[in-house]
């Protein structure tokens, strides 16, 4: 069905960013990012990766930096992480293989650390990244990663265009009914998507909600020759930068101290049987 990640929040600085929001950290714990990853076979084998955001009031959606929806900004940007951005540490069988290659045609021992970061920003502009370990090469911005060819660079696919065409919904979501479905979810409610059961179903007090939804083919990101679809993956680690102005706020499923997105230490094993759109 899906893997899901509920994302929580870096605390470093966590006082700090209450007092510049005009909030209380207890406010700002209640804040909700989770993420729905799936293994998509048809028409062509891909990654879905589905972005749900849930603000507790309305103040903190005033100061929320969550750019429109624009079909025009589609394409390749790069340092989407200054500002709010949805982004994903992917590990597992590499693309462009000879790129790892040495100039004495041995294997680059790097290849095994090899990595690519993905960023999005709700506007519909994006970049994947390739490292060959942590984070290796340190130029910024830092090399896009290339499709099989070695020339074009990998790209996304946008999904659910009518969701994505409101940034904010002004929803009456109860979020007892909100935790229940989500229980459902991770526990592969059979014949329920992953958007239905994470959906808002009853009514009781506001909150303010935004999704994106953005697919990737395999064949872009790894080598689907090298394994099965269901196990190209072998690390992935969701996160999301949420920009209040000036103020970031920082979510992964495990945090470093102090945050690190590129550290591999806490990323999660990818369950490819669960993530399987069957």
């Amino acid at each position: 069905m899906s893997q899901i990640f509920d994302l929580c929040l870096a605390t470093e600085t966590l006082t700090q960013d209450a007092q510049q929001l005009g909030v209380t950290v207890e406010d700002l714990k209640r804040i909700q990012v989770r993420v729905s990853a799936t293994l998509m076979q048809q028409p062509e084998a891909c990654l879905q990766l589905h972005y749900y955001v849930t603000l507790p009031f309305k103040s903190l959606a005033a100061q929320l930096n969550w750019p429109t929806w624009q079909s025009s900004q589609v394409g390749f940007t790069d340092y989407l992480w200054e500002q709010t951005c949805l982004e994903c540490f992917l590990a597992g069988c590499l693309v462009n293989k000879d790129r790892l290659i040495n100039n004495n045609n041995t294997t680059n021992t790097d290849e095994v650390t090899n990595y690519i970061e993905v960023n999005a920003s709700p506007d519909g502009r994006y970049a994947l990244y390739q490292f060959k370990s942590y984070r290796n090469p340190a130029t910024l911005p830092p090399n896009p990663l290339l499709q099989a060819d070695g020339q074009t660079r990998a790209s996304i696919n946008w999904t659910d265009t009518s969701k994505r065409q409101i940034p904010l919904l002004e929803t009456e979501i109860d979020a007892k009914a909100y935790s229940h479905a989500s229980t459902a979810a991770e526990n592969s409610l059979p014949k329920t998507s992953v958007s239905e059961a994470l959906a808002p179903k009853n009514i009781s007090s506001k909150l303010y909600h935004y999704e994106r939804s953005f697919r990737m083919p395999l064949n872009q990101l790894f080598n689907e020759t090298a394994c099965t679809n269901d196990t190209i993956i072998e690390y992935i680690h969701p996160c999301v930068i949420l920009y209040f102005g000036d103020t970031a706020l920082y979510f992964a499923p495990k945090h470093a101290s102090p945050p690190d997105f590129h550290n591999r230490q806490y990323w999660t094993p990818f369950n490819g049987q669960a993530a399987l759109d069957k």
